[in-house]
């Protein structure tokens, strides 16, 4: 029941967040933006600020203020994608923007009910599938409302929402019903608490040479995932596909793949072995990027192969961080947070991070095409994401004795 209301809420998150990027607007650039990226940029301005309101807003959540706070956040989200299809461009702009901000504090929210159990990297996956598939599954019912006659494309965003909302309230409540970690759970996994501000920082002051190289990347992973996630309708249709059903077609056996190293973690029941397994399987992960990039530039492999390989790649290296790595450090050395703190971190680093991209790529290569600023930023990933892991790990390991005996 856990894997499948914690999935449900968060596929109906998609519905409020992903559908516009679907949607071919008529509107002339803003400031030298092109409009769609300007979208694209204010709501990830919104959930960036989001991620870095969440390293409080989540770190200290409280168990019993989840539902209403998560309802909360999602009303405030649709009421903006209403908006946005009554007011004209180029303000409604700062309408997505608007957007961005609270559902960037959904997933703290969802994870919260699931962390700190043995079977946490089991329901992780669960919910971390609907960043494979749930994005694609939107943009396929978005693409759909999209064709349908009388809808423009500033409407089609409310009204995919509407449609995900009765499922919304179901599965929001089918999560709070779920039981609290037992007493079992608390022995195996360190217990989740509230952090005030001054523990947060000195916990932060504590771990910061292993966690900022994580931190960073994750950044670079984030920014390839949405790169790839936001300009998906650009690629598929510069490799040749324009069909609506192919943004969820081709991320299923994205989805299928990813659980297969998501099950080995589960697996491993010692907490420092799965953590340094998880490290391994990232490090995969990103070269695996690096390399179906090459393959595609050398044409060794054609779009569609591509952006199934570069999703399976990602999305092994991604899905990790958000579930397990986090999870597992902190059983390891005992640490008494949530993991949700540790997660806004790195997310509000990573979606900064996006932003940076995406401004950089309108004003100082905008000429260079998306698919080809995606392969080189691929090889960016690997010369700069390795020495990371490598300082990361080293540390870690001068630590384990101290730390754990």
């Amino acid at each position: 029941m856990a894997i499948v209301a914690a999935f449900g809420v968060y596929t109906c998150m998609y519905a409020f967040r992903r559908p516009f990027t679907v949607a071919q607007f008529d509107a002339a650039p803003v400031f030298g933006i092109d409009y769609k990226v300007a979208l694209v940029s204010a709501q990830l301005i919104g959930y960036t600020l989001a991620k870095f309101l969440g390293i409080s807003v989540i770190g200290r959540l409280a168990p019993q203020h989840r539902m209403a706070q998560l309802l909360a956040f999602m009303a405030a989200a649709g009421v903006s994608l209403a908006l946005f299809a009554i007011v004209p461009p180029p303000w409604n702009i700062l309408l997505l923007f608007a957007n961005g901000i609270p559902l960037g504090l959904i997933w703290g929210i969802v994870f919260s009910y699931l962390e700190g159990r043995r079977s946490t990297e089991l329901l992780g996956a669960g919910l971390c599938t609907t960043f494979v598939i749930s994005s694609g599954l939107v943009k396929s019912a978005g693409a759909w409302i999209a064709a349908q006659p009388g809808v423009s494309p500033y409407s089609m965003p409310v009204l995919t929402a509407l449609l995900f909302t009765p499922a919304l309230l179901f599965f929001t409540l089918m999560l709070h019903r779920l039981p609290p970690p037992d007493v079992m759970d608390r022995s195996l996994r360190s217990e989740r608490v509230p952090l005030p501000g001054h523990e947060r920082r000195a916990l932060w002051h504590h771990w910061w040479p292993a966690l900022l190289p994580l931190v960073l990347v994750y950044a670079a992973l984030t920014v390839f995932r949405d790169l790839r996630d936001n300009f998906a309708p650009e690629l598929w249709r510069a490799f040749g596909y324009h069909s609506p059903g192919i943004f969820t077609t081709a991320e299923i056996p994205v989805a299928l793949a990813v659980i297969v190293p998501l099950g080995i973690l589960y697996r491993i029941q010692n907490n420092r072995m799965a953590f340094f397994t998880c490290i391994a399987i990232i490090t995969t992960s990103i070269v695996l990027i690096a390399a179906s990039s090459l393959l595609l530039k050398w044409r060794l492999v054609d779009g569609a192969a591509w952006m199934i390989l570069s999703g399976m790649a990602v999305y092994a290296g991604y899905i990790p961080y958000n579930i397990m790595l986090f999870e597992r450090l902190m059983a390891v050395f005992q640490i008494r947070a949530n993991a949700g703190f540790f997660v806004y971190i790195a997310d509000s680093v990573g979606y900064l991070g996006s932003v940076v991209v995406l401004l950089l790529k309108n004003f100082a290569v905008h000429t260079l095409p998306w698919q080809s600023f995606i392969m080189e930023f691929a090889v960016f990933l690997v010369l700069v994401c390795l020495p990371l892991l490598f300082f990361s790990v080293h540390y870690l390991l001068r630590r384990l004795p101290a730390e754990t005996g």
